[in-house]
């Protein structure tokens, strides 16, 4: 309802601007009639002058015959601008008309073929994403023939790195990250980087050459947030909750407020902080009509998400009750469920942090 509001509130805006600024103006240019009738006016003006030069016409009279003159002059002009007027007014119908029409159009036809509720299509369904992949894909296999020729272009595996690791193809990423870094030496970014592609390579065994380089990186740099959320997520997983406790606090003692880590890097806090189960806004039902009611809930959306598809925070709100519910297996199966339909990292955004955040694994979509 709001969407429509807002919609019909831009378009009226829209229309009323055009009307106005199509509208006649008035201007203190005179009309082609109006420049005829004072030609007119003025060799009228110009022959009593004449008369009273050649005493045809005395002076009293050719007053009155000037004033005579500039009365028609006021009754002409009056009249002429009432008619432009009247024409004015007369062309501005079918503006509004069409104006009018042109609103209806747009938002009868927006009814009929658009959906504003209609949730997002998966990046893997969109033929747009499709055709970008395989741009991708290409552009990967020139630079790949490039750096089989020249091994040490730093700038190609710079470029190639990050398109690794967003296609899924962890063990390259991990590749292409070692040699940058044995090109251009080590960064907290780029050592996080190639901890995340081996973390994401082996999500079930973890890796303790990843653990090594997100504490050299959260070492090096002591605001490096990044390196130091891998690391609280990943002792989390692990089971290891006082040091995950340890490593959420060193991460959120660097917030400001207003990050979009925040959130998730609380929630992964708590979830330490209770063992790796996510006790949600209050306790969960174990018994009773409340219980089946929230059971009927979670499977209604996983029904339908199962069939349909629906958007990321969809899934990440059933991954959610499945972890409140304390139904990890299941909150695991979800999100893989989440990773098929969005294998780009960039789409999940903040479903990876609770992921993490609760010990679950990132397995990727396939390459």
């Amino acid at each position: 309802m709001i969407f429509w509001l807002i919609a019909i509130a831009v378009t009226a805006i829209a229309c009323v601007a055009l009307f106005y600024a199509a509208g006649p103006r008035l201007v203190n240019a005179a009309a082609p009639e109006l420049d005829d009738a004072n030609s007119h006016f003025r060799l009228v003006l110009s022959g009593i002058d004449a008369d009273v030069a050649a005493g045809k016409l005395g002076e009293g009279d050719a007053e009155a015959a000037r004033g005579e003159l500039a009365r028609e002059i006021l009754r002409h002009n009056a009249e002429a601008t009432r008619t432009r007027r009247a024409r004015g007014e007369l062309g501005r119908v079918p503006l509004l008309g069409g104006l009018a029409a042109t609103a209806v159009l747009a938002l009868v036809l927006y009814a009929m073929l658009g959906h504003p509720e209609m949730p997002s299509q998966p990046l893997a369904d969109r033929p747009e994403a499709a055709a970008q992949s395989v741009d991708l894909e290409s552009a990967i296999s020139s630079i790949e023939k490039a750096l089989a020729a020249n091994p040490d272009d730093l700038r190609g595996w710079t470029v190639i790195a990050p398109a690794y690791l967003e296609l899924g193809r962890y063990d390259d990423a991990a590749e292409a990250y070692r040699r940058i870094i044995a090109l251009d030496g080590a960064t907290p970014d780029l050592q996080t980087r190639l901890a995340q592609s081996l973390l994401f390579a082996t999500p079930d065994a973890g890796s303790p050459e990843a653990m090594d380089l997100l504490r050299a990186a959260a070492a090096s740099d002591p605001l490096h947030v990044r390196s130091r959320l891998y690391l609280a997520a990943e002792l989390t997983r692990r089971g290891d909750y006082p040091a995950a406790i340890a490593a959420w606090n060193d991460v959120l003692a660097l917030s400001k407020g207003d990050e979009a880590w925040l959130p998730a890097a609380q929630q992964g806090l708590v979830v330490a902080q209770n063992d790796g189960v996510d006790p949600g806004q209050g306790a969960v039902p174990t018994s009773g009509p409340d219980a089946e009611m929230i059971g009927q809930m979670v499977s209604g959306l996983a029904a339908r998400l199962a069939e349909n598809g629906g958007s990321v925070a969809e899934w990440t709100q059933l991954v959610r009750a499945y972890l409140v519910l304390g139904d990890t297996a299941k909150a695991q199966a979800a999100f893989d469920s989440a990773v098929t339909a969005y294998p780009q990292a960039f789409d999940r955004g903040d479903l990876d942090s609770l992921a993490l955040g609760a010990g679950l694994t990132i397995k990727g979509a396939t390459p």
